[in-house]
């Protein structure tokens, strides 16, 4: 079951689901109500649970590779930042945060990404991944 009040951990964990764990290791909550099921470019599925997470796997491995909140997430990152924020916001509480023009995000090197709602700025999206995500390896399978 998904704890929406877990916190968010970088490299980790959200909602007390791990990253790297197996699609088996989670069967229980992806075989639950409320869950919806995509496949994006026959290499990832990901499952989106109820209108709290959605869990990415890799398809070639099996391993659970990223993680991202949804609106109904209430645990928070490094303590206090948490969806609905306003970017000046979480900025001041974590000021290593950098915005991507390209990918319309903030990262940090800390392994999180947080995407905004353009009109009024406050943050949509949290996101964790393994830190193999930007790797060659990443993309043989190798990790």
């Amino acid at each position: 079951m998904i704890d929406v009040n877990a916190p968010i951990i970088p490299y980790e964990s959200m909602g007390g689901v791990k990253l790297y764990s197996t699609i088996k290791d989670v069967k229980e909550i992806i075989t639950g109500k409320n869950v919806e099921t995509k496949v994006f470019h026959n290499t990832w599925i990901v499952y989106s649970i109820d209108d709290s997470l959605e869990l990415f796997f890799d398809l070639l491995t099996g391993k659970l590779f990223k993680i991202v909140t949804l609106g109904g997430y209430k645990g928070t990152l490094f303590g206090k930042i948490k969806v609905g924020m306003k970017s000046e916001e979480f900025l001041k509480i974590e000021s290593s945060f950098v915005y991507d023009d390209f990918e319309e995000i903030y990262e940090t090197k800390k392994g999180v990404y947080i995407e905004t709602e353009v009109v009024n700025d406050t943050a949509k999206w949290i996101s964790i991944f393994v830190k193999e995500i930007d790797s060659e390896s990443f993309r043989l399978g190798e990790w």
